[in-house]
């Protein structure tokens, strides 16, 4: 326990002499022991109270007024501390809240973490950047040994640790499964059983799965309420919006899933993004679909890889650029 009565005599005689004297010796002495009061724990408030007592014991009730005064300037500066410890102890929970998420984020990435296969007359490119810290989005690839491409593109309504947490389910629920027999709609009905029954009603999450096989050169894919992709057509020199209807993932327990197909030429690129990529900003306009095409076939010379980061890089150059979601994008070349 402090002893603030021995403080304040002492406080009160150098108060006394300085303003008899008006000697800044005792001004220094005065500031000295305000030093010592820092490393004992005295606070601002309590050097005030032997301020306002020494001030009380010397003068007395000869200022009355002076002394309310002080006592106002009082209340003022306690209510000021409070306030600064509250303001302190919340900016230090933010630190290690931001610290913790950062930690979950490291772990996020290495637990989605996906390898882009090598597969023969294919090139493949994707980048995935999250908009905040944790990303909602997920990127799924498996190869087998005839070549086949399996290729999943997913995004969570939401963001945070929710969002994270739901696709680290999406994840370990596609692994489960026996993909090499299985059709993308079964895919997609099984996956939107799992969410349904285990993720909270304000929770859905869009999908987008697809099979490429190199004997023929079909792509089948089905969609669970994922952003359209692209198929850009080398012969026709155009892009083609991948058309494929479906409710996202965890709405309703039995639903159906249409499959789809299409054929893959030489010099055909599949595109496939979330939805991050076509509501990106340049100032207080979206990016639009064929300004996305356009950037993306100017970069198509590109290994798959580099076309992807370039585009990216294209885009965030805008004037004033800027993300409003989790931006992933996934480029699949048939090779010539």
């Amino acid at each position: 326990m402090h002893n603030l009565y021995k403080d304040g005599e002492e406080y009160k005689v150098l108060l006394k002499k300085y303003l008899e004297t008006n000697d800044p010796m005792y001004l220094n002495e005065a500031k000295q022991m305000s030093v010592s009061f820092v490393d004992r724990n005295i606070y601002p408030e309590d050097i005030f109270q032997i301020h306002l007592h020494a001030i009380d014991d010397l003068y007395g009730d000869t200022l009355i007024e002076y002394h309310k005064s002080l006592e106002f300037l009082y209340e003022s500066l306690v209510a000021y501390r409070d306030a600064q410890e509250k303001y302190e102890k919340l900016k230090l929970e933010q630190l290690e809240l931001k610290s913790e998420i950062q930690i979950a984020a490291n772990m996020q990435e290495t637990l989605l973490k996906t390898e882009i296969p090598m597969i023969e007359g294919l090139d493949i490119g994707a980048i995935s950047i999250p908009y905040h810290q944790l990303n909602g989005d997920y990127i799924h690839f498996l190869d087998t040994d005839d070549g086949t491409l399996r290729v999943a593109i997913s995004d969570v309504i939401g963001k945070g640790v929710p969002a994270a947490l739901a696709m680290s389910m999406i994840k370990y629920a596609l692994e489960s499964f026996y993909e090499k027999e299985m059709s993308p709609s079964t895919i997609l009905r099984k996956l939107n059983r799992i969410v349904e029954k285990n993720v909270t009603s304000n929770m859905f999450i869009s999908m987008f799965y697809g099979q490429y096989f190199p004997h023929n050169n079909i792509f089948r894919f089905a969609s669970a309420g994922h952003e359209p992709g692209f198929i850009y057509r080398k012969k026709q020199d155009q892009f083609d919006e991948i058309v494929a209807k479906g409710l996202v993932l965890g709405v309703l327990k039995n639903t159906h899933y249409q499959q789809y197909e299409t054929t893959i030429d030489d010099g055909d690129m599949i595109v496939l993004l979330t939805d991050g990529v076509t509501e990106c900003r340049s100032g207080n306009r979206f990016i639009k679909r064929d300004e996305l095409t356009d950037i993306i076939k100017k970069y198509a010379h590109l290994p798959a890889q580099q076309h992807v980061e370039q585009v990216y890089i294209h885009l965030n150059y805008l004037e004033e650029f800027e993300l409003k979601d989790d931006f992933t994008l996934i480029i699949i070349k048939k090779l010539v």
